[in-house]
């Protein structure tokens, strides 16, 4: 399948989640020209507001393929990304996006990114959250607990 195979089945994942009271977004997670997985934007239906397409997409993909690590892999997705589903991407191991619908046609329709990405550029703690750091020593112990059972840090198993 093509890029625009992919992008057509996105689209027709977001109609018949329209048909079913959801919202217009629909995303596919692809490896080697195989789909890992489907999402579309479930967030009517637990008032989840995480349950984008794409954060189903990868959702879907750990469950079924027992990982939470992509790396290599192409999200289509029928929408551009929010920040949040971008960051969930990066998370995942994500190499490569493709969309269709951007900011360009989802403003006129209430769905622009914009305002999430541009609240994310700003430094942590300046992104409208008040924010406080609150270091215990008691956390750092459970970082030690986590090192000791598993070797390494999070980000080591990440990169290697």
């Amino acid at each position: 399948m093509s890029d625009v195979d992919f992008i057509k089945t996105t689209i027709e994942l977001a109609r018949d989640n329209v048909a079913r009271g959801g919202q217009p977004f629909g995303a596919l997670l692809v490896q080697d020209g195989k789909v890992l997985s489907e999402g579309v934007n479930e967030s009517y239906i637990d008032h989840d507001c995480t349950a984008h397409a794409e954060i189903q997409a990868i959702r879907n993909a750990g469950k079924q393929h027992q990982t939470s690590s992509f790396v290599g892999s192409t999200m289509y997705a029928s929408g551009k990304p929010c920040a949040m589903c971008m960051a969930a991407m990066i998370q995942a191991g994500v190499s490569k996006l493709v969309y269709c619908a951007g900011d360009d046609v989802g403003e006129s329709y209430g769905w622009s990114t914009e305002y999430l990405y541009e609240r994310m550029q700003r430094d942590f703690g300046n992104q409208g959250i008040d924010t406080t750091h609150l270091p215990l020593d008691e956390k750092t112990q459970v970082f030690e607990l986590y090192k000791e059972q598993h070797g390494k840090g999070n980000n080591e198993q990440m990169k290697g």
